[in-house]
């Protein structure tokens, strides 16, 4: 009996270790400068450049966009996208500088699942003003969209996965966030994350980004369900 009880002892002390041990890992945080020369391109351009590690430019070719069905009547889905594949929870984020010229001018973070899901979010200029914005694409196409009162030199975009939902925000120092928009976003599922731009109506425009890091972080329900495990 007493040897039969101190197995049991020692083996709840394993468990406990082996919980312990997983929360410690789910709870770590892994920050990527993602690679850009590993990246990988849908509707390549035929100007691109990566100037250092943390720089990468384009010119931005015209008549190009993304966009399904609403409001217009139309389907677009050939600007160029540069982009890793992730699955899980994480935060991405990049500082973006557009040399914006003709009305929906457009640059910023795309998180794309296939062409019927995905979600962009970055600057548009709209009748000669920045302006912060986020179109979501759940087979057809919705925009969001808050004007600039000045216009900035650069903005830093950023965008949290988190269980069934993205977070979009954007900050004009690095320092301070503002939320954007809350969306859907089917989890569970590997997602195209990287850089946009776009030049639907006008002849092109030189496009910036600088500092794209992906950043995983915990799976929530994997985390909760190891919390509970201590109990």
């Amino acid at each position: 009996m007493f040897a039969a009880h101190n197995i049991q002892n020692t083996q709840m002390k394993l468990k406990s270790l082996a919980i312990m041990a997983l929360l410690s890992s789910l709870m770590s945080i892994k920050t990527f400068a993602q690679s850009l020369t590993k990246m990988n391109w849908f509707n390549e351009p035929e100007k691109w450049e990566i100037k250092d590690k943390n720089t990468f430019s384009l010119f931005v070719p015209a008549k190009t966009d993304y966009w399904r069905i609403s409001h217009y009547g139309f389907t677009v889905d050939d600007a160029p996208f540069y982009y890793a594949t992730y699955g899980g929870e994480f935060e991405v984020k990049v500082k973006i500088t557009g040399n914006y010229v003709t009305t929906f001018d457009q640059m910023g973070l795309m998180l794309r699942i296939n062409e019927e899901e995905w979600i962009k979010a970055g600057v548009e200029f709209v009748n000669g003003k920045q302006n912060v914005s986020a179109v979501v694409t759940h087979k057809t196409s919705d925009w969001s969209v808050v004007e600039l009162e000045k216009a900035p030199a650069s903005i830093w975009m950023k965008a949290v996965r988190k269980l069934d939902a993205v977070e979009i925000f954007y900050s004009l120092d690095d320092k301070k966030y503002t939320m954007l928009r809350t969306c859907y976003f089917k989890d569970n599922t590997p997602v195209m994350v990287g850089l946009v731009a776009a030049c639907p109506d006008g002849k092109g425009f030189n496009a910036t980004f600088e500092n794209f890091k992906v950043t995983t972080t915990p799976d929530q329900r994997r985390l909760d369900w190891a919390k509970k495990q201590q109990n």
